[in-house]
């Protein structure tokens, strides 16, 4: 099988290439370019292309992808709302994924991100550098003894409820589906663990029933001086709504690895650019907000998984033994 991967890094090529020796019947050519429906068309020849979260797989793109002849799409990633899972099924081509390649990565991530801004150890380095070792400012609360409400409890959102409970803190809650590896957790329904939460984790895919779930209804449900952490998709949160949440001092902090507007700055060096986008330098001007780029699944461990199920998943498909859980649609 050739596979064209799309929108890839050094990083990427390395990790592929590494685990590319235990499968002799899949060949790899990259671009650097992001998959979208223009270059769509470079995919001729290929029985197979590799996307990732910042994408283009709608509807047009599947469309061309098709009419190259490509039979399989690879997400080497576990979200798919990027993918018009609709018009791959009409087209007869199979869409897989990596649903789990390192829950451990994004919750720690998470748990990163909340140490952050409740301990303002951004402001702090900087301080320190410039020689300032007062500790105005600088004053957080303690996690020990409050209460972690997790929305999304798949294994990145155990994951961060087992970290959490390391803290020492009370571990609620939200999800369609209870999962029973959490003896410890206590599950609520949403307004309850909003309302109750010291520290707010979302950890659940985007779907349309959940757009835009934090809004001003859900925030004004939230503590005073909450720890809102968002590594799952930006769309779960109204961006505008969040930033009149900030300036009405709801929130203590505000961790975000992923963001509304970020499809253009995903992965990429803009250092010499502005950013033209409102929303996004309005949320970066915010004393108690930490922006990430996207990198909660950034660790070795997580690129080798990442690698190893994806070309997993194509040598599958080529035996015809899927697996049904790595299966999108």
């Amino acid at each position: 099988m050739k596979i064209l991967f799309y929108g890839t890094k050094a990083y990427d090529r390395e990790s592929f290439d590494r685990e590319l020796d235990n499968y002799k019947n899949i060949e790899i050519d990259y671009l650097e370019d992001d998959l979208n429906k223009k270059n769509a068309q470079l995919s001729r020849g290929y029985e197979a292309v590799c996307a990732f979260v910042s994408s283009d797989v709608g509807t047009k793109t599947v469309e061309v992808l098709s009419e190259c002849g490509v039979k399989l799409i690879l997400m080497r990633c576990a979200g798919f709302n990027n993918v018009d899972l609709k018009a791959a099924s009409e087209k007869g081509i199979t869409v897989l994924r990596v649903p789990g390649y390192s829950p451990e990565a994004v919750a720690e991530h998470a748990m990163g991100l909340a140490l952050a801004v409740n301990r303002h150890i951004h402001k702090g380095y900087i301080k320190v550098r410039e020689n300032n070792f007062a500790l105005n400012g600088l004053m957080g609360v303690n996690f020990y003894g409050k209460t972690a409400g997790i929305i999304g409890t798949g294994k990145i959102g155990e994951a961060m409820c087992r970290i959490c409970r390391g803290f020492g803190m009370t571990v609620i809650a939200y999800d369609i589906y209870k999962n029973k590896n959490l003896d410890f957790v206590e599950y609520k329904p949403l307004d309850e663990v909003l309302s109750q939460s010291d520290l707010i984790s979302l950890h659940c895919p985007l779907t349309d029933d959940n757009y835009h779930m934090i809004n001003k209804n859900s925030i004004s449900k939230m503590k005073d001086k909450v720890v809102l952490i968002n590594t799952s998709r930006g769309a779960l949160i109204d961006t505008d709504d969040l930033i009149q949440g900030i300036i009405s001092r709801k929130f203590f902090g505000v961790g975000l690895d992923v963001y509304e507007e970020e499809t253009k700055n995903v992965f990429e060096d803009r250092g010499n650019e502005i950013v033209e986008t409102f929303a996004t330098a309005n949320l970066l001007s915010f004393p108690n907000v930490i922006i990430t780029s996207h990198q909660g699944f950034f660790t070795e461990e997580a690129m080798e998984a990442i690698s190893n199920t994806t070309l997993r998943n194509a040598e599958d498909f080529i035996k015809g033994s899927i697996n049904a859980g790595n299966v999108v649609g």
